[in-house]
């Protein structure tokens, strides 16, 4: 299966849509009977002044959730290529995706963080570019748009604007007006959400938006003990995955390891910012896919033992299906 993958192959499109298929299936066997669909935060419904929450059936949830997913793996797929993170060209990055974007059954469905997903890939588009450009304020004042508006989409996408001041700090020498016209950018957007909500006799409420800034960090959370099963390939493969990258790390270019030191934390920022949410939801991990996609490429197209790497992402497809089957 994986050195299907590591070839560029336009045909491995087919076998792509497969496998979400087969990923997919436990789930569309026993779907329940109602699915909710939320993508806007509270603050921001007035943007949506209509009932949206059950206005798919449970299966087309499912199916549009696939498609969302197939759509962003191969732009994710194309993004890596592009820019050459992996050294050559690859269907690894879409199969990882693919693969990690069925791991929970709140992965399977319609949700804000799959939405948000298309932002998150949008940003890095923007981001990668900072390396090289000249004058990248006009792409820190967009950066600064599409976190705002994922942030209307899901508030916990707010803490993506770190990465926008990481990335200028890891990729520019610094300009201050760099960094403050990201901001701009993401006061646009509320600027306007603002007179929306002064035209509905709503503006004392406006500061309420910020009010889960102010929460404790969680100190447990509860998660069943079969996602924990799921877990333990993931993070095997990522613990090879930064063994490879440690021993390959100062043989790259230094703009791939910038890169790769952005995506990292990328990922800490996506994994740790959920607790802003009113409730737990696994959904949330859902943006942590698209740093973890490329980890995951990376081990698997560098891994030298064909028989070892091809069984470890055996074992973490079947698991998925297995789960999916058997909910505990």
């Amino acid at each position: 299966m994986i050195n299907l993958f590591r070839n560029y192959n336009p045909l491995n499109i087919i076998w792509l849509a497969i496998l979400l298929f087969v990923l997919r299936i436990g789930f569309m066997v026993q779907v329940p009977e109602k699915v909710e669909f939320i993508f806007v935060e509270p603050f921001a419904r007035l943007l949506v002044p209509v009932k949206y929450e059950y206005a798919f059936s449970p299966l087309l949830n499912v199916i549009l959730a696939g498609g969302l997913v197939f759509i962003q793996a191969l732009l994710l797929n194309s993004l890596i290529n592009h820019h050459n993170l992996l050294g050559k060209p690859t269907f690894l990055p879409a199969l990882m995706y693919i693969t990690l974007s069925g791991l929970f059954t709140p992965f399977l469905t319609l949700s804000a963080p799959l939405l948000c997903n298309f932002l998150l890939i949008w940003m890095l588009f923007k981001l990668f570019n900072l390396y090289k450009g000249e004058d990248v304020k006009s792409t820190t004042y967009d950066l600064g748009l599409i976190v705002a508006v994922g942030s209307l989409v899901y508030f916990p996408f707010i803490y993506l604007f770190l990465v926008i001041w990481i990335a200028l700090m890891i990729f520019r020498p610094f300009n201050w007006r760099e960094w403050v016209i990201s901001i701009l950018g993401y006061v646009t957007v509320f600027f306007f959400l603002a007179v929306i909500y002064f035209m509905n006799d709503m503006l004392p409420r406006f500061s309420h938006i910020w009010s889960p800034l102010g929460k404790k960090f969680p100190d447990h959370i509860s998660i069943n003990s079969y996602n924990y099963l799921l877990l333990v390939p993931v993070i095997v493969i990522l613990v090879l995955c930064f063994f490879k990258l440690q021993q390959n790390f100062f043989k790259s270019y230094v703009q791939i390891r910038k890169t790769f030191q952005l995506l990292f934390f990328i990922f800490l920022i996506t994994s740790l910012s959920f607790y802003l949410n009113s409730e737990f939801r696994l959904s949330h991990f859902l943006l942590c896919a698209v740093p973890v996609t490329v980890f995951f490429a990376y081990y698997f197209l560098y891994a030298t033992k064909r028989w070892f790497y091809e069984i470890l992402y055996l074992l973490l497809f079947i698991s998925i299906i297995y789960f999916q089957f058997n909910k505990f």
